[in-house]
């Protein structure tokens, strides 16, 4: 069984020892929180104590001193800072009230540029001790004269480190051989070959016979930036969800980047006439291209002017993205041949399965009328590139390429797990509408390893329970 090359047990253990891992952390921040909450009342208490006792004290004065305060409007004033409060703009803050200050912990904010960088469970770049060790793994089995794949894949499982995370999606994907004195005499010839299709097909883009793809892809590139929408306004005439990964960051707004990703879709629709371009294809080569600069650059990618790189560099960039991308797509292809089946299918099988793992989400989502179909063909059809942050989808990914048939068969189970995982906010949704806004927005914007990582564990128990027995989650 596919199931037993990655070593059930050790990956069971794993995923059980990550969720309980995540559960004392959730346990630990609650008694946190109890003893913020504890000591905030305490602070009240004590505040509160000391505005009796200046109350008593300029009581006691005005005893004495009857005349009326010019700044109380004829009202009995009866603290200073009340006072205080009624007195000119100017003189209202010579005396700094007294604040309480937020003291519940919290995650660590991950910036909007820091949207693609590797995330340790603390939110932080810096690399832990066990992060060093696995990237001593990964280098120690990447030096060998034939790279064991089963290895690498056991280990990919849980994480890639960013320093290896290229080669080994080239090995992992299929694109580069196991043998490292082929692997540089097949990049060149891959690369070349590439470019050859750009020579003999890129020109024929404006033929009758191909304009409408090459008019849909151009249309699709700009929607990575928002400008797009106001520099081009025939492309507000078509209705399609714009990415949510890609209008925020800075690169995929520049021109040769979406020139890149032009070359790269229109040649892979004119060489898979079944399907031919089909929108959310673009989303799909974003993970790739990113992992791929990086090989190149140390900084981050957010912001890097990527026309600085040497052309060879941008070649062949874009070369191992269009052979890494294709490699995904041929296991997936009939998510995107005409009315898209496998899509159909695989969103047919999300619903038996929510039905059987939490039945009262299931009949929730069926109460008010929600069709699968509604929110779950995009996360397949994109594989959840929308609805997740780019930096999470890239850690994904790394498991996705660990796990046989990850794209194709693993990612229903990841579905079915990132759906129950917002269960407590769809049960309180109790219309319609707020259920698809809900679905169609859920709030990872700040998601980072800790998150994919419970997803991936819980997906893998699912798995587990039912991909070698299907009829186990069938009514």
């Amino acid at each position: 069984m596919a199931a037993q090359n990655l070593n059930i047990e050790v990956v069971m253990e794993t995923a059980n020892k990550v969720i309980e891992n995540h559960s004392k952390l959730q346990e630990q921040q609650k008694q946190q929180e109890d003893a913020s909450e504890k000591c905030e009342e305490e602070e009240e208490e004590a505040a509160a104590e000391e505005e009796e006792e200046e109350e008593e004290e300029v009581m006691s004065e005005l005893s004495f001193r009857p005349e009326p305060n010019p700044y109380s409007d004829g009202r009995m004033v009866k603290s200073f800072s009340e006072a205080h409060i009624a007195t000119s703009k100017e003189g209202a803050f010579d005396r700094v009230p007294l604040q309480r200050q937020q003291s519940l912990p919290h995650r660590p904010v991950i910036p909007m540029v820091a949207r693609m960088a590797d995330q340790n469970t603390s939110g932080t770049l810096a690399m832990t001790e066990r992060e060093a060790s696995r990237l001593d793994k990964f280098k120690q089995l990447l030096a060998g004269p034939n790279t064991d794949l089963e290895e690498l894949r056991k280990l990919s499982w849980s994480g890639i480190p960013r320093q290896v995370r290229p080669i080994t999606w080239k090995l992992l994907s299929g694109y580069l051989p196991a043998n490292v004195e082929r692997r540089e005499s097949t990049l060149q010839r891959k690369r070349q070959e590439y470019f050859g299709f750009i020579e003999q097909y890129y020109d024929s883009r404006n033929d009758e016979h191909h304009q409408d793809t090459y008019r849909q892809i151009h249309i699709d590139i700009p929607r990575m930036s928002p400008e797009s929408l106001i520099l081009q306004p025939k492309v507000t005439e078509i209705h399609i969800d714009i990415p949510r990964t890609n209008p925020l960051i800075p690169l995929f707004q520049q021109a040769s980047v979406q020139e890149i990703f032009e070359r790269i879709l229109f040649i892979w629709a004119i060489r898979h006439p079944a399907s031919g371009y089909v929108q959310g294809i673009n989303d799909l080569v974003t993970p790739f291209f990113v992992v791929y600069v990086f090989e190149y650059i140390e900084e981050e990618v957010e912001n890097f002017d990527v026309s600085s790189l040497p052309e060879e560099v941008l070649r062949n960039i874009e070369a191992d993205s269009f052979w890494c991308m294709s490699k995904l797509l041929d296991g997936i292809q009939d998510n995107y041949t005409f009315a898209q089946p496998g899509i159909q299918r695989k969103v047919k099988a999300l619903e038996e399965l929510v039905s059987r793992i939490d039945e009262s989400v299931h009949r929730h989502l069926q109460h008010y009328e929600v069709e699968y179909l509604q929110f779950a063909f995009r996360w397949m059809n994109n594989l959840l590139m929308r609805e997740l942050p780019l930096r999470c989808t890239i850690r994904l990914w790394d498991t996705y390429q660990a796990e046989p048939e990850g794209f194709s068969h693993f990612h229903l189970y990841v579905c079915a797990a990132f759906l129950v995982q917002w269960r407590k906010e769809i049960l309180e949704e109790k219309d319609f509408q707020g259920l698809m806004i809900l679905l169609q927005n859920l709030p990872t914007m700040h998601w980072g390893n800790e998150e994919i990582s419970v997803l991936l564990a819980e997906a893998y128990r699912l798995k587990y329970a039912f991909a070698d027995a299907p009829n186990h989650y069938k009514r």
